[in-house]
């Protein structure tokens, strides 16, 4: 029997911290951002990671986020997810040995939604249109599955490339992956291996488990019933639903397309007067409309190219004044600033680390480019510059840390600005 001094987790987190109150509290954690041990309010004691001693520890619960090549990972003893923890039976007893009134053994029927870009809306939507099935959502979206009710019915989990890196037993009853690009490329080391972690999960699944994957990905061999897709035309043709009866257009259709497929699956109905009634997170292609009638649209939560290729979909044949920059993961714009120079002349406004980089490769190109050091530069001269059917469009293709404590006040900060316009 497994003694609570054996237990350790690695990571002091919003996860690790949810799965140390289920069971009790009073665990180790071994943190890398930690320089000095101390207890905190549920009497966790947090350590810094050179203290881990693997002699003294028969397990380790892990954050999702803790890097493949971390030092405190590769002297673990038993590394387990989040994913494993909760949705594979052979931890069981670990929740009887410490939460004795979780019903362990009541597992949900999950959906793990996974991809790029798109996948908080996925999941947003889908269990909007499931939730008078009891449908409840969690994971990645913020709610650990710690936190999650395990009578209910249906788990629907945003699920990233970390968990997926890390989950090796546990899979879902459906899995549902948006379109991919390279991304985290300093985390998973490459392309390939991004790729590979977003499909692992596929290996495991079982027949009569349903995997909806995006074509051109290389699959590995699975006993799962797999639907390939390449587009929104091809999923209502498999499926027999009809995206044009809601009211999205590029990416957020695809969206709202896959999370109809997965209802027509489970109960033989596409609720599109239900997802039509769905309201968009802020800082995703949010429109604002400035006091002289021009369209600013606030896309800040588009940190990749792929986020901010489908941005500039959607405004297609528009005069486009784009903002683009920030923290580039180390990612080459090259393919942005391509396809950017066969649209109908854009002006590219660059910031953050990563604007001077993006200047040039827009000049070697022949845009019209200008380059700040802050978005707050920016913002006026893009005012003086668009005309009535402009569209002033944030949609950096890069993170916020650079500059911005999160995308999100990057987008409030746009917004801000344009509502004080005069």
């Amino acid at each position: 029997m497994m003694r609570r001094e054996e237990l350790s987790f690695f990571g002091y987190g919003k996860t690790t911290r949810a799965i140390a109150r289920l069971f009790g509290g009073g665990f180790d954690f071994y943190d890398d951002n930690t320089a000095e041990s101390f207890t905190d309010t549920e009497g966790n004691r947090i350590h810094p990671s050179r203290e881990y001693d693997p002699q003294k520890s028969s397990m380790e619960i892990l954050t999702p986020g803790i890097r493949p090549d971390s030092p405190l990972l590769k002297r673990a003893r038993n590394p387990v997810s989040e994913y494993d923890l909760f949705l594979d039976p052979s931890y069981r007893k670990l929740f009887e040995l410490f939460a004795p009134g979780y019903p362990a053994d009541e597992t949900p029927f999950t959906i793990w939604i996974s991809g790029t870009n798109g996948k908080t809306t996925t999941t947003q939507m889908l269990t909007y249109l499931l939730e008078e099935r009891g449908a409840v959502s969690g994971g990645n979206i913020g709610t650990p599955l710690a936190q999650l009710d395990p009578r209910s019915p249906i788990w629907v989990l945003e699920t990233s490339s970390y968990t997926l890196h890390h989950t090796k037993k546990a899979s879902p009853g459906i899995y549902l992956l948006l379109p991919i690009t390279p991304d985290h490329l300093g985390w998973h080391g490459s392309a390939e291996a991004y790729e590979r972690d977003k499909l692992s999960v596929v290996e495991r699944m079982r027949e009569g488990e349903l995997a909806l994957i995006p074509s051109g990905v290389t699959l590995p061999k699975t006993e799962a019933w797999v639907v390939e897709y390449e587009d929104v035309e091809s999923l209502e043709s498999y499926f027999s639903i009809d995206g044009k009866k809601t009211r999205y257009k590029a990416a957020f259709l695809l969206d709202a397309t896959l999370a109809l497929s997965v209802e027509k699956v489970l109960f033989d109905r596409a609720g599109y007067d239900r997802i039509d009634s769905f309201t968009i997170d802020r800082h995703r292609q949010e429109e604002i409309v400035d006091k002289m009638g021009r369209l600013w649209v606030n896309d800040s939560k588009a940190t990749n190219i792929d986020a901010t290729l489908q941005a500039l979909e959607a405004y297609h044949g528009r005069e486009i004044h784009i903002l683009l920059g920030g923290d580039g993961k180390g990612v080459d714009m090259t393919p942005l600033i391509e396809k950017l120079s066969t649209m109908d002349s854009p002006t590219i406004y660059a910031m953050g680390s990563n604007g001077e980089e993006i200047a040039r490769i827009a000049t070697d190109y022949g845009l019209e480019v200008y380059e700040y050091g802050h978005m707050d530069d920016a913002l006026p001269d893009i005012s003086s510059k668009m005309g009535d059917d402009g569209v002033a469009l944030l949609s950096p293709a890069s993170a916020s840390l650079d500059q911005f404590s999160s995308y999100e006040e990057r987008g409030d900060r746009f917004v801000e600005f344009v509502r004080n316009l005069s």
